[in-house]
């Protein structure tokens, strides 16, 4: 079932037959780099089934992003609830095939979620973090309307960054873009 459109990708509820295609891209440790660990084949299942339970109890997760002229899973990208900086946040997550990286395609996700987030949900503000050093994850935050919000020391990244987006900045966008960019 698809969940978003957008001009070139669907989202849709992943499943355990994604196994191979979330494989590729959570197992390769370029697209990895900046993550703690780079998945073997348990981490990649426990990684679907927790999605999948959080579709359940929480009406979202990360969704799987797929091309709409093929239907190929390229990655995933969702909303999901993390401890920030101690606080339980709702953040929006992606994660890119390498060989699908730099044509926009997270960004046209993240935009998507973003919107449908701000659309479904009462969240006053969304946030996205990463490790402090990857540049390209904050950028595509930064691309979608997120601004810095802070950076925090931790143990697993050392120090995360993180970015945000407040309701009301979210409708700034939308009146300016009057259904353009922000459109998804």
């Amino acid at each position: 079932m698809k969940l978003i459109n957008t001009d070139r990708l669907f989202l849709r509820e992943m499943t355990p037959d994604d196994y191979q295609a979330l494989f590729k891209v959570l197992g390769d440790p370029e697209t990895m780099w900046h993550y703690p660990y780079t998945f073997d084949g348990q981490h990649v299942r426990d990684w679907i089934e927790r999605n999948m339970n959080r579709y359940r109890k929480d009406g979202f997760g990360l969704w799987a992003v797929c091309l709409s002229e093929s239907g190929e899973m390229i990655g995933d990208c969702g909303l999901t609830l993390q401890n920030i900086n101690g606080e339980l946040l709702p953040e929006i997550g992606y994660h890119i095939r390498r060989d699908c990286q730099r044509k926009g395609y997270a960004k046209e996700a993240a935009k998507a979620v973003l919107n449908w987030a701000f659309r479904n949900t009462d969240y006053p503000a969304l946030y996205s973090y990463c490790k402090y050093t990857n540049v390209p994850s904050f950028k595509t935050a930064e691309s979608i309307g997120m601004h810095f919000a802070c950076e925090y020391p931790d143990e697993v990244n050392g120090t995360t960054h993180v970015s945000v987006i407040s309701r009301e900045d979210w409708l700034k966008l939308m009146r300016s873009c009057a259904g353009g960019d922000m459109k998804d």
